[in-house]
């Protein structure tokens, strides 16, 4: 290979690592197989970690270090076939965001009582495969024509042509990923180390809390999605604990506050104010956030589609003529709209196959209806929001991706849709089942688009770091699919698995189980709590209006910024995330992304100290993903057990009753281990 410094400037000139004249072997028999393995670990791992924290991350870079590990044991390999692997398998960890932020709301509107597979299956499929399409004449108008950063995608082809590092990275992935694993086996399975620290201060009939959840893979999420974020998020969470449930419990009647606290007191007490009233306050904050990002980027998708329509027109008006290049060959823009038609037939048959006409209490006539309008509202708003997407990713990446943005317009838009069309036979205010049943109606399109969104963003950066290696983009798309497909087949059995194991968003699937181990679930609450009080009528909407307020007070801030030509921004979404977010979940992710600050400032810049910088940031982001890998799959495999036993999370036990502060302080004191290891590990790569 040639030198990785070259590669740099190869890819700032749009000159392919290699060339369009070279072809190389790309979807081979191992390449594969790799990718499948790949992608359905990676959703596993992301989808733990989206239930935990409402998070998820992009999984491109540590799938192609991982991929260029193994591949190098083989005698034939090259750049272009672990660009496919990485391909297929962050496919597969987009999905599953794109899964959870959706439906388990389905579980908490007690609709579903698990994940059955063929529907689960069904949406992820559906939706995964729209997200394939929808990129397809998207790629040349944002990758291609727009000047955008996909910083994912560029990072990630700087990784494949560095390649001679895989080995060293793959065993820091390995390395935080066995330390990680080993902590959580300890936390969760043998209860030697607490999980979370949790501490109330209760002046008059205000309550303040604060507490931390001791978690090394909240701190490998932090450090990725790096300071700006993580600040923000935990400046939301001080919006919500410090500043709205001291002011609510201080000026509301007692009797209301006992009614929601009960015997809490301290943070059980808070935590219960907040989860009654607080949290809406960033259901507001999230709608607004989402619309903003919508209006923000309406001018930018109508450009870039015009853009590509425009290429599309010229390349068939050159039919016959010059061979296009081997690196700007699509699948064919005619599957696109084949493929978008011909998936209305599943998406309809999931639809009926899950929301009942009995359970609505309407006519057949419309209920067809709105099976239908919810198919084709799907489709367009998949494709739109698919768009808004992409151009998402290409300006702050996959990770900072506000899917849970759109997805709430969209089901807020869909709610208040099938509201006036059922109104005319349903009386909402005095039918809570058909309420439900429309809601999860509702649920089920947003589930559709979400998907879409979530690969059509995750695929982006894959095509962008395609066109920097000089990857073939019909390759690509193809093992998208294939990634898309492995993805659909295992998520519903992981999700079933966790919900047996440890309760979702506040519902526990049998009696006696945990509830501190419980996985909060915390976007799929969200989209339960949208499309359900639409219908019920029964979301407090003062507490949404003080946080739309709130939003709208962020979004003047960062456009004040922004006019100033500050490099200070505020996105509005990260704030809002951290309104909605128990605190306990945002203070390890500030820690995360200090530790990343901290590593910046200790290596010199400037001149060779550049290649410091972007070395050591590697290593920690590939430290990170080692971290949020091991957690979240010993979490699946501790399920296990958990799922079949009646003892629920405390079968692996092995300490005695009265051990629980004991073993907050020895969880404590790694976890701070953690945060200096991660700091020497990043730094490591500039001493």
């Amino acid at each position: 290979m040639s030198d990785p410094a070259a590669g740099a400037s190869e890819s700032r000139t749009h000159k392919p690592y290699i060339p369009a004249s070279q072809s190389l072997p790309e979807i081979t028999g191992k390449a594969i197989v790799l990718g499948i393995l790949l992608s359905a670990v990676l959703s596993g791992a992301n989808a733990y970690l989206g239930l935990k924290v409402g998070l998820t991350v992009s999984a491109s870079i540590p799938a192609a270090v991982i991929s260029m590990a193994i591949l190098r044991m083989f005698r034939e390999h090259n750049i272009l076939e672990n660009n496919i692997v990485q391909t297929a398998a962050s496919a597969g960890e987009s999905l599953a965001a794109g899964v959870i932020f959706t439906l388990p709301a389905l579980i908490l509107l007690r609709h579903w009582a698990g994940f059955p597979f063929l529907p689960t299956m069904g949406i992820a499929l559906c939706g995964g495969i729209l997200g394939v399409l929808f990129t397809i004449p998207l790629r040349r108008a944002l990758i291609v024509e727009a000047d955008l950063r996909f910083p994912e995608g560029v990072a990630t082809a700087e990784v494949l042509k560095a390649g001679a590092s895989g080995g060293s990275g793959a065993k820091l992935i390995a390395l935080g990923g066995v330390a990680a694993a080993l902590l959580k086996l300890s936390q969760t399975g043998l209860k030697i180390a607490g999980s979370s620290i949790e501490h109330g201060v209760t002046l008059g009939r205000s309550v303040f809390g604060i507490g931390s959840d001791l978690s090394p893979a909240l701190l490998g999420v932090g450090y990725i999605v790096g300071p700006r974020v993580g600040s923000l998020v935990l400046a939301g969470g001080a919006i919500s604990w410090l500043a709205g449930i001291p002011i609510y419990m201080a000026i509301t009647d007692p009797q209301v506050v006992a009614g929601i606290t009960g015997d809490a007191s301290g943070y059980d007490a808070a935590l219960a104010i907040w989860s009654a009233q607080i949290r809406f306050m960033g259901v507001g904050a999230m709608v607004v956030g989402g619309v903003w990002a919508l209006v923000s980027l309406l001018g930018h998708v109508r450009d870039g589609l015009r853009s590509s329509i425009a290429a599309l027109r010229s390349a068939r008006a050159a039919d016959g003529g010059p061979e296009i290049l081997r690196t700007e060959r699509d699948m064919p823009i005619n599957f696109v709209g084949v493929g978008t038609v011909a998936l209305a037939v599943p998406i309809l048959a999931v639809f009926v196959l899950v929301i009942d006409r009995g359970s609505l209490s309407i006519t057949p006539g419309l209920y067809w209806l709105v099976l239908a309008l919810g198919t084709v509202f799907a489709l367009l708003a998949g494709f739109l929001f698919a768009s808004v997407a992409g151009y998402m990713a290409g300006l702050v990446g996959s990770s900072n991706n506000p899917i849970s943005g759109v997805t709430i317009a969209t089901i807020l838009t869909i709610s208040l849709i099938l509201y006036l069309l059922l109104g005319m036979q349903v009386d909402f205010t005095v039918s809570a089942p058909q309420a439900l049943s429309a809601a999860a109606t509702a649920i089920l399109v947003g589930a559709v688009v979400a998907c879409a969104a979530a690969i059509a963003g995750d695929n982006m950066q894959d095509l962008k770091a395609g066109r920097i290696v000089g990857a073939t983009p019909r390759q690509q798309q193809i093992m998208q699919l294939v990634g898309v497909t492995a993805a659909a087949l295992v998520i519903a059995p992981i999700l079933g698995l966790l919900f047996e194991a440890y309760g979702l968003g506040g519902v526990l699937p049998r009696e006696g189980m945990d509830p501190d181990e419980m996985l909060q679930a915390p976007q799929a609450t969200l989209m339960a709590s949208v499309a359900d009080g639409v219908f019920s009528r029964n979301l407090p909407w003062g507490m949404i209006g003080i946080g739309a307020l709130i939003a709208a007070g962020v979004i003047a801030l960062d456009q004040t910024l922004k006019a100033r030509g500050s490099s200070l921004r505020v996105p509005v979404l990260a704030v809002a995330v951290g309104i909605y977010l128990p605190i306990e979940l945002e203070v390890p992710i500030f820690v995360g992304g200090i530790v990343a600050w901290l590593v910046g400032r200790a290596v010199p810049r400037g001149g060779s100290g550049e290649g410091a910088v972007r070395q050591a940031n590697h290593r920690g982001l590939l430290f990170s993903s080692g971290l949020i890998t091991g957690e979240a799959l010993v979490g699946i495999f501790l399920a296990i057990p958990f799922a079949i036993s009646e003892r629920g999370t405390d079968v692996l036990s092995v300490v005695p009753e009265g051990f629980d502060p004991i073993a907050r302080w020895i969880g404590a004191t790694v976890v701070a281990g953690f945060v200096f290891w991660l700091y020497r590990a990043s730094l490591r790569a500039s001493e």
